[in-house]
């Protein structure tokens, strides 16, 4: 028995990203860090087990007085805040159009605005298999239905005709029209959209925008495009003089790009070739912090207008994000390697923080390695199940073997 509201019940149990981190940090309480493997958590580590953390980041914060980053932030954020974001996000590939941006906590806030304000209580979002399995989450939170595609096509591209056929199906019972992609370096994945799908992509959602019936919202969640290498948002320019009835959002979040997971500062921006969109945008999903979160961490904010402001100290934090990039690219190479040496499958990569091994017995192939004390994420069902190797959070030392070790697991687990 409960008083919970209906619609509330029947929620909750343990995150499983964070039950298995949980268990792996028992471990390493026991034997000790050295002694185990914690590929769990979404966040860059260092041999120790210690977050990597930027230090021209750690300047900018210790420089802030306290007075004004313990003080609150406006609603929408401060007012250079978004232009600031959108300097990092596009950088020299910023779309033609109305550029508008409103604060959230990190990258969730986007998403949760966007699924809000731009669907009907029941209605579907698109997006692809291989997901953040928060998405369903909010989906579900919000009285949302979260619909997906096979990833990848035949020829381990982006599957486009998959897409789009969930979006026709869409676009027959509702108005808006919303895809969401997690791309450049895919989570879970690492898996990235090239330029010449985008192409096709958008020339697509353009007709479905053009046909007199349906408006399109493209959500693009960028949390890792700064891990992703050059040309990796020449896609933005894309963007440029749509249709009315094409916005597109995208997600900004500082917490891998800035190294500040805790601290909770992303942005979501508008591009629409309309100014009155780009205002309704705002006033929206401006309300709409208001009435959720409120007000964003100041301090973020901040930041990230001190390194727009200050072009010294914008080129010491890219020189040192671009080594960090370089740093993660040399795990994941060390990993894909020895994949392909021993024929471990892995879903295409490119870059970000994780590596997937599909597997339809993936909690079984999770708990036969953590007799190993090695500490792996199983996600998905089906077609889309696999386990994630978040090498983000594996040193260098300890990655050597370890596709050896995840594909004997496999054969032993039949």
């Amino acid at each position: 028995m409960t008083v919970l509201a209906k619609h509330a019940q029947g929620k909750g149990g343990p995150d499983k990203i964070f039950h298995i981190s949980g268990l792996a940090k028992a471990r390493a309480k026991e034997v000790g860090k050295e002694n185990i493997t914690n590929a769990t958590i979404g966040a860059f580590l260092d041999a120790s087990g210690n977050l990597i953390t930027m230090k021209t980041v750690e300047e900018s914060l210790r420089s802030l007085p306290f007075h004004e980053s313990a003080n609150y932030a406006p609603i929408a954020g401060l007012p250079e805040y978004a232009e600031a974001a959108a300097d990092a996000v596009f950088r020299d590939c910023r779309p033609e159009g109305f550029i508008r941006g409103v604060a959230t906590p990190g990258g969730t806030g986007s998403i949760r605005n966007t699924i809000k304000n731009y669907l009907e209580d029941g209605q579907a979002c698109v997006t692809s298999d291989y997901h953040w399995a928060a998405y369903k989450n909010i989906c579900y939170e919000l009285n949302r239905q979260l619909v997906t595609f096979r990833t990848f096509n035949a020829e381990g591209g982006f599957n486009i005709e998959g897409c789009f056929e969930k979006l026709a199906g869409c676009a027959q019972e509702q108005e808006n029209v919303v895809l969401m992609l997690n791309t450049p370096a895919n989570n879970p994945t690492g898996f990235s959209v090239t330029l010449d799908e985008w192409k096709i992509i958008v020339e697509r959602l353009t007709a479905i925008a053009n046909n007199g019936t349906n408006n399109v919202i493209l959500l693009v969640d960028t949390a890792y495009i700064d891990y992703a290498g050059p040309g990796s948002r020449e896609f933005f320019k894309l963007f440029s003089n749509l249709p009315k009835n094409f916005l597109v959002i995208v997600a900004f979040s500082m917490s891998k790009s800035h190294t500040m997971y805790g601290y909770r500062s992303g942005c979501m921006l508008c591009v629409t070739s309309d100014e009155e969109e780009a205002e309704a945008f705002v006033k929206a999903n401006q309300f709409s912090a208001r009435a959720t979160w409120s007000n964003c961490n100041h301090a973020g904010q901040l930041v990230l207008i001190d390194f727009y402001k200050n072009p010294e100290k914008k080129a010491a934090f890219l020189a040192e994000q671009e080594e960090l990039r370089l740093s993660l690219l040399r795990r994941a190479e060390l990993f894909m390697a020895e994949a392909k040496e021993v024929q471990l499958p892995t879903c295409p990569f490119e870059s970000g923080f994780f590596i997937t091994v599909p597997t339809v017995k993936a909690p079984e192939v999770a708990a036969e390695l953590r007799k190993e004390d090695i500490f792996l994420i199983p996600l998905g069902e089906g077609a889309s199940a696999g386990l994630r190797v978040a090498i983000c959070a594996i040193p260098e030392e300890k990655i050597s073997g370890l596709a050896r070790k995840i594909k004997a697991a496999m054969e032993r687990v039949g």
